[in-house]
């Protein structure tokens, strides 16, 4: 019996008799106890900067910008942390803004900043989410050296101190994320998520997960945050059960690198070779949506080297109960998958013409889609899944016997229950198909 995240809960499924199992998982380390008391550690001793304090005196504007509602970044924890530091300093509470940095995602409800702050929190500081498409609420900083466009919430670029909280994962462009994205991206203006998630920057070999040199995405994002003035981070890396393991604070790039070199140790697992078949599972909140929850099937495939075979099947498990996403990025995926007569016809078309901020998820799962079948299993929406041109299914067994039926019995299946969160390397350079 196998186990897999679904929703706030998880799905039990057997393998179909004949098929050959192995699971996959990130390193196990226990979990910090009192996390509380972790984060007041690393503020007393940040890496490579002066502790926060020091930065400001009590005329100083303060904007710290913390993670959306699809990120399960313990921001209950973080701010407040901050936050106390920053009254010691003698900063006045309406001297700082509280910056949700939403990308391209729907602007979060009173609901989600209060869970993601807590009520006191809300109702006593100035709390706003970024405007990616709102001109005036960005600041114009110029071009980095690959040209590629900055612009910035004008709360974070106009605050005399900059602070992000972040997590620290595998991410699909940008290596790892967490550190300089909360800011570069999270609240980043429209042209800026343009330019780091277009065609050039996807199909960049360097822009893959798990990678931070000569990754162009990272390159951009830490210049773009560095012109944000971004001068403080408060990270955390979580493992499987969202149980926070690390925490780093300091100058953004190097608690940032020193959060990646754990990070690795635990999320970078060994597998000997390419699969005939996938599972990977996501949980809340990515499941919440098509969008979040493909990223699974995404993160398997650009894998240093695709987990599966090519002609094989990923199969992700996802409720999402919003269907494609209820933000303007999401609702672009939805119509390029939808719109487009095929696969090949949505790469041709973002490569000919590009696209905008989020619609980078279509030519991604577009690409994953070339060479392998993508199965949702148990969403809310199957229409959606449809239409994005992944083939919805009820249950795992009804999943696993269409990989049977196309591919053939005696199929070796890798389980991957936190695939957001285990970038499998495969050990052999073998990469070619039994099917």
């Amino acid at each position: 019996m196998y186990s897999i995240p679904y929703g706030h809960s998880t799905l039990e499924f057997d393998l179909l008799p004949d098929m050959r199992g192995a699971v996959v998982v990130s390193k196990t380390v226990p979990p910090i106890a009192d996390v509380e008391r972790a984060i007041d550690g690393a503020l007393e001793a940040p890496i490579g900067a002066p502790p926060l304090e020091a930065l400001v005196d009590s005329g100083s504007r303060v904007c710290i910008v913390f993670t959306d509602v699809t990120r399960p970044c313990p921001d209950h924890l973080l701010v407040p942390a901050l936050l106390q530091r920053l009254a010691r300093a003698g900063v006045r509470d309406e001297n700082i803004t509280l910056l949700c940095g939403i990308g391209m995602h729907r602007p979060s409800t009173l609901a989600e900043k209060v869970e993601k702050l807590g009520a006191d929190l809300v109702g006593r500081y100035r709390v706003i989410d970024s405007e990616p498409q709102n001109d005036s609420a960005l600041v114009d900083l110029g071009t980095t050296d690959d040209g590629i466009p900055v612009s910035v919430h004008r709360a974070a670029v106009e605050a005399d101190l900059l602070v992000a909280t972040g997590l620290v994962e595998p991410h699909q462009y940008a290596g790892y994320s967490g550190g300089r994205k909360t800011v570069a991206i999270g609240a980043a203006g429209e042209a800026l998520i343009a330019a780091t998630h277009g065609p050039a920057m996807v199909d960049h070999p360097g822009a893959r997960l798990g990678r931070i040199d000569d990754n162009p995405f990272h390159r951009a994002v830490t210049e773009a945050a560095r012109r944000a003035g971004l001068r403080f981070i408060l990270n955390v890396v979580l493992d499987d059960g969202q149980q926070v393991v690390k925490v780093a604070s300091g100058e953004p790039e190097a608690a940032f690198h020193e959060l990646v070199r754990f990070a690795r140790s635990i999320y970078e697992a060994p597998i000997p070779r390419q699969y005939d078949v996938a599972i990977g599972g996501v949980g809340f909140p990515k499941d919440a949506n098509l969008y979040q929850a493909s990223r699974a099937a995404s993160y398997l495939f650009f894998a240093p080297s695709p987990v599966v075979r090519p002609g094989g099947y990923l199969i992700i498990p996802a409720q999402c109960q919003e269907g494609a996403g209820e933000g303007v990025g999401e609702r672009r995926f939805l119509a390029a998958m939808r719109d487009a007569p095929t696969v090949r016809a949505v790469l041709e078309h973002a490569r000919r013409h590009g696209y905008p901020p989020g619609q980078q998820r279509a030519f991604v799962m577009a690409k994953v889609l070339e060479q392998v079948k993508v199965v949702v299993v148990g969403s809310e929406h199957p229409d959606v899944v449809s239409a994005c041109k992944m083939i919805p299914a009820e249950t795992m067994e009804i999943a696993l016997n269409l990989a049977v039926d196309d591919l053939g019995p005696g199929l070796d299946v890798l389980v991957v229950p936190h695939a957001l969160l285990t970038l499998p390397i495969v050990q052999t350079e073998e990469c070619g198909s039994r099917l």
